[in-house]
């Protein structure tokens, strides 16, 4: 399942997790473009589930996007939060190399969203 929702206060959340549906993967990067776009400052909130994983393509075609849109998310996206229940330290240095602004990663969605909210007005 992907959903992709914008609050009032600024902060927009990305959900990629089960149950899985064919058109996931697409929807996802969809939803990225979206993202990469997104025309006022926002901060994101990254659900991702454990097991959801992308093919081949789409893994380049993600690549592609964070290269594509690195000054637009510099300059729109205030912090990221990735919630991921298994993620560890190597996926937080892995997304904290491709921005300027802060990210965190935690299995903990309220710890995401209290990060988050330190970063806008």
């Amino acid at each position: 399942m992907v959903r992709l929702q914008a609050e009032a206060g600024g902060i927009v959340t990305l959900a990629f997790h089960p149950p899985r549906a064919a058109a996931d993967e697409g929807d996802y990067l969809a939803a990225l473009d979206r993202i990469g776009v997104w025309p006022a400052p926002f901060a994101l909130l990254a659900v991702l589930g454990d097991g959801q994983h992308l093919s081949a393509a789409g893994e380049r075609t993600q690549a592609l996007w964070f290269k594509a849109t690195r000054a637009a998310m510099n300059r729109q996206c205030r912090a990221l939060a990735i919630v991921r229940a298994h993620a560890g330290p190597r996926m937080a240095e892995v997304f904290g190399r491709l921005w300027s602004f802060p990210v965190l990663v935690t299995p903990d969605r309220a710890a995401g969203r209290i990060f988050l909210e330190r970063y806008l007005p």
